[in-house]
């Protein structure tokens, strides 16, 4: 590319960048993906990096991000909220630490601070003598938007700082993220499709458009949370390092993120960015990476900045989970227990690392309140092992070619007529081949029997061969029956036998959520497992002894009753136990109250118990677990190498346990 080729391109660039930026921080309203507009910064960098000439004072570069609302009054920050450069890959990681070493001169390992990166709102919080008096959005790093109203709805930010032995500062900027939790964002977004309100994209979208309303009374409302990660000024207490700051604000009474690490090397830093990515799906809230910063302020000094941003910290982030794509058609996908459910066939993209075709719409009600239609460019989103979704049109790129799309009054698999029960279309038909493919799929998975080799292909292969008619029929298969169809030589024939035999010895909850019993998933299996101890007595239940075990309510306890007393369900068990599966039988496990209504927090290492285990001890008592301290934690359980929970709990007044005094509780 020459220079006037490289001049009209970064002037393109420029014009798309500043456009997506007013749809994200003035509209809350993005139509395209992060990861897209990651794409788009990146190339005007590397083209500005080429050509230093064509940088220009507006360049997207050269600010954090979009100018203020004018509806809010301008706050100037003491010093500037700086965004960060991203990291996608290891290799951008190790440049960065290269980079660092080179102009430190420094042959060492580098102390590192590393956090998730939280997908929220970056704000800027004043105290002086110990008060809060100013809250301001990033805005564009130099200037934001004064919403210190709007901040003191949240809970999770103090009025007033916490006195500690360490002393307090005089001033301070306590720096962090504002962010909405994933129950509570869609809740708000179900909320605003009862309303006919525009949707959401994401719970950043959520926070962001929350934290600035007008009226703080609706951002109370919200429900909104915050993390503190770092400090602007400060003066009156002297700190040292990233990793101290966090230590001081979460005693001054700051939430900061619980799962923050000291890594002392890049390679500890690439081992805890694979661990969050691990527990992203665990978190009740959204991250999109972690935040890698030197620890030593002196380093941070000498290392500076760029134009743009610091030589001293990066964002190492996660493959994107949401990209935008075109609907091809929306075709109907006939589940197990006959429900009728939309898919859009979209043009392939690439969400989460992960080439995305389809995407599910629900039902026919979501697609009238969203309003989508064949043709449309739509936002994608895919968390986690969640068939992805669509989140939203984008109805600013209709041609009005777009084509609104109905529910069939007939099963497309059967041509049995179809019913609308509440939100859903359901096939009246039992004998439906599609059922009977999805409830064999739903019983060979990986949590049910995890019999391996028989996926979607085989199944629907032994169905339409007639080899197979329901779920019991799999263990009367013979190898001959195999060896006649396609796909199948001798040693695959073997394999698949081979697996059937070992599935015949599953647990008891893993066998009642191979029924496909409605409303039981795989965690109402487990308490029923614990409760009743046996099928028989589950099969026995009544309705009343069914609602004695704790989270079944009416409706789960009369889809089981049910269940058990159709015939022909109790026909294909009878089936399945004389074919060789042998369902155990054990103790009820014994479950009491004195816990009950207590809240446990572990923090450190257990030597006596797994984590897991120590939970499950509480749980079973009526006991609740958390993640992190908070006035209603009612004990902390400190094992060794405990984290900043500890003094959390201290300061708030919390009862703190050693193991050893958490097992006497138990053992009550």
């Amino acid at each position: 590319m020459n220079k006037e080729e490289a001049r009209r391109r970064s002037s393109k660039l420029g014009e798309e960048i500043n456009y997506h930026n007013y749809r994200y921080y003035v509209l809350d309203d993005p139509v395209i993906s992060d990861y897209e507009y990651d794409t788009l910064m990146k190339e005007l960098i590397e083209l500005e990096s080429t050509f230093p000439e064509l940088i220009t004072s507006d360049s997207p570069t050269q600010r954090v991000g979009a100018v203020p609302l004018d509806e809010f009054t301008k706050v100037r920050h003491t010093l500037p909220m700086i965004s960060l450069a991203d990291a996608f890959d290891v290799s951008e990681m190790k440049e960065f630490d290269q980079r660092i070493k080179k102009i430190l001169n420094y042959s060492h390992d580098i102390e590192y601070s590393a956090e998730p990166k939280i997908d929220g709102l970056s704000s800027s919080l004043t105290y002086e003598n110990s008060v809060f008096v100013v809250g301001a959005t990033r805005g564009d790093g130099t200037e934001g938007e004064d919403i210190t109203q709007n901040l003191k709805t949240i809970k999770t930010v103090p009025l007033r700082l916490i006195k500690h032995e360490g002393g307090l500062p005089v001033r301070l900027d306590a720096r962090g993220e504002v962010y909405m939790k994933k129950k509570d964002f869609s809740a708000l977004n179900k909320e605003r499709l009862a309303n006919e309100e525009p949707l959401f994209a994401n719970p950043r979208n959520a926070a962001a458009g929350s934290i600035r309303q007008l009226n703080p009374k609706i951002t109370a409302l919200r429900r909104l949370n915050m993390f503190f990660w770092g400090i602007g000024q400060i003066e009156g207490i002297p700190v040292k390092t990233q990793w101290e700051a966090l230590q001081v604000l979460n005693r001054w009474g700051f939430k900061v993120n619980p799962l923050g690490r000291l890594c002392h090397n890049l390679e500890e830093v690439l081992d805890y960015f694979k661990e969050i990515e691990n527990k992203r799906d665990e978190l009740d809230y959204e991250i999109d990476g972690i935040v890698v910063k030197v620890n030593s302020f002196e380093m941070q000094a000498a290392l500076g900045m760029t134009t743009r941003v610091p030589r001293w910290a990066i964002a190492y982030k996660f493959p994107a989970r949401q990209a935008t794509t075109t609907i091809k058609d929306i075709v109907i996908q006939v589940g197990r227990t006959g429900t009728l459910t939309p898919v859009a066939l979209l043009e392939p993209v690439s969400v989460g690392g992960v080439t995305v075709s389809r995407a599910t719409l629900h039902n026919q009600d979501e697609i009238e309140r969203k309003d989508v239609r064949i043709g449309d460019k739509v936002l994608v989103e895919r968390a986690g092992d969640v068939i992805p979704e669509v989140v939203k049109p984008i109805p600013e790129c209709r041609t009005g070619e777009e084509k609104i799309f109905m529910m069939p009054d007939l099963c497309p698999e059967c041509s049995a007529i179809v019913v609308k029960e509440g939100a859903i279309h359901r096939c009246t038909n039992i004998s439906c081949p599609a059922q009977i493919r999805e409830s064999i799929q739903h019983f060979v998975c990986r949590s049910a029997m995890n019999i391996d080799g028989l996926g979607a292909k085989i199944v629907e292969q032994l169905v339409q061969n007639k080899v197979i008619h329901d779920v019991a029929d799999i263990y009367y298969i013979r190898k001959e029956d195999l060896l006649e169809l396609e796909r199948f030589a001798e040693k695959s024939a073997t394999n698949l036998i081979n697996a059937i035999e070992e599935s015949k010895h599953p647990s008891l909850d893993r066998f009642l959520f191979a029924l496909g019993i409605r409303q039981v998933g795989i965690h109402i299996a487990k308490l029923l497992a614990r409760h009743f101890g046996s099928l028989e007595n589950i099969k026995n239940a009544s309705e009343e002894q069914l609602l004695q075990v704790k989270e079944i309510g009416p409706e789960t306890a009369n889809a089981i009753n049910a269940f058990f007393k159709e015939k022909k369900n109790l026909t294909t068990i009878n089936k399945l136990l004389q074919g060789g599966v042998v369902v155990p039988s054990e103790a009820p496990v014994r479950t009491d109250d004195t816990l009950e209504g207590k809240t446990f927090v572990f923090t450190g290492g257990l030597t006596s118990l797994t984590r897991q285990e120590a939970e499950e001890s509480v749980t079973k008592r009526g006991a609740k677990t958390s993640g992190s301290v908070s006035k209603k934690t009612s004990f902390v359980v400190a094992g060794e190498d405990h984290g900043t929970k500890l003094d959390k709990a201290r300061a708030l007044g919390i009862t703190v346990l050693t193991e050893e005094e958490f097992l006497k509780l138990i053992e009550k």
